[in-house]
């Protein structure tokens, strides 16, 4: 970003601030740019609204409401209008359409949401508002509403699935990501269709980039994964099980100089629809950044991050707000 004074490009600043949200103080990391010559601070929209979800997504969190990708997905597991919604849960009009836009519920108005994903729940709450449909909506909502009952094996199964692959729920330890097993798959063929038949240690460490480089800029990861600095660098827990996930994704072994590794190799076809355009452009910026580096080069790249040299001994989880000390990208 360039100062509007001089026209010189501006250093970035991170400093730590609290926020008071609902009466309640957050701390979060601020993102700023300093004039050298004024000394004078400036921020963009999109650095206040990476600081605003860093503060709401504690706030989501502690109080048990779902987050903005959570609300969009049930109105759409029930087919159902976000007017519909709103007055089947019998709140404002508009009230469903702001939460998909970002808005934060309540908690009394988040907790339901939350009851909703049970799709029981919300079938007792179309019957209980029956006579304020169509025969047609009824018809639609609540067949609709039985058939995600009859699905409830195929969502353990899924849950069963998730829980094998990912070691936390959404939190802070995974950078407030959701935790999709597709949107995981996506992400990792991607990145091999971008970076060509990459080594396990390097794609680690790709991963790691992309996440961390992600919530920097946006406030929250992408992955799902969690991250522990270990001997050879950052890496995701539980890795081995992530990359013997997917069919799509084979691991196929390589000589390197003397000795022998796997590379994980896909001929999928990339199907990008569950990606955002921001989650595409921080996918590209990474592989385009670290594409030609071998594992060894990327593994010392990643030896110099903060994020990895103060909990290396320990080998502890590497917290997410490190991102704001990565020095690579």
């Amino acid at each position: 970003m360039k100062s509007p004074y001089t026209g010189k490009e501006m250093k970035v600043v991170y400093e730590p601030r609290t926020w008071s949200f609902r009466g309640e103080e957050y701390t979060y990391i601020h993102t700023a740019y300093e004039c050298e010559d004024s000394g004078e601070l400036f921020t963009t929209s999109e650095s206040d609204d990476a600081g605003f979800l860093q503060v709401t997504n504690q706030y989501r969190i502690r109080y048990g409401i779902p987050f903005t990708d959570e609300i969009i997905a049930v109105r759409k597991r029930y087919g159902v209008s976000a007017a519909k919604m709103s007055a089947i849960l019998g709140i404002g009009t508009n009230q469903w359409r702001l939460y998909e836009s970002g808005e934060v519920p309540s908690v009394s108005n988040g907790r339901m949401i939350r009851s909703i994903m049970n799709p029981s729940v919300f079938l007792d709450l179309v019957e209980s508002m029956r006579q304020q449909l169509t025969d047609k909506e009824y018809a639609n909502i609540s067949g609709r509403a039985k058939q995600e009952i009859a699905k409830a094996d195929d969502y353990q199964i899924e849950a069963y699935e998730c829980r094998r692959v990912f070691s936390t729920v959404r939190g802070a330890d995974n950078g407030y990501s959701s935790t999709s097993l597709l949107k995981l798959k996506t992400i990792m063929v991607m990145v091999l269709k971008e970076c060509g038949e990459v080594f396990c240690t390097k794609m680690n460490k790709l991963l790691f980039y992309i996440d961390f480089l992600s919530y920097r800029e946006r406030g929250f990861a992408m992955t799902g994964l969690c991250y522990r600095a270990i001997d050879f660098g950052p890496v995701p827990d539980r890795w081995d099980r992530v990359y013997s996930e997917f069919d799509e994704i084979r691991q196929e072994p390589r000589p390197i100089g003397e000795y022998e590794g796997n590379v994980l190799v896909t001929d999928a076809e990339v199907d990008d629809s569950c990606l955002s355009d921001d989650d595409k452009q921080i996918i590209t910026a990474v592989c385009n950044h670290f594409g030609n580096c071998t594992s060894r080069e990327i593994s010392a790249i990643s030896h110099k991050e903060p994020a990895w040299q103060k909990y290396c001994t320990t080998h502890a989880r590497i917290p997410f707000s490190e991102a704001f000390n990565i020095k690579a990208l």
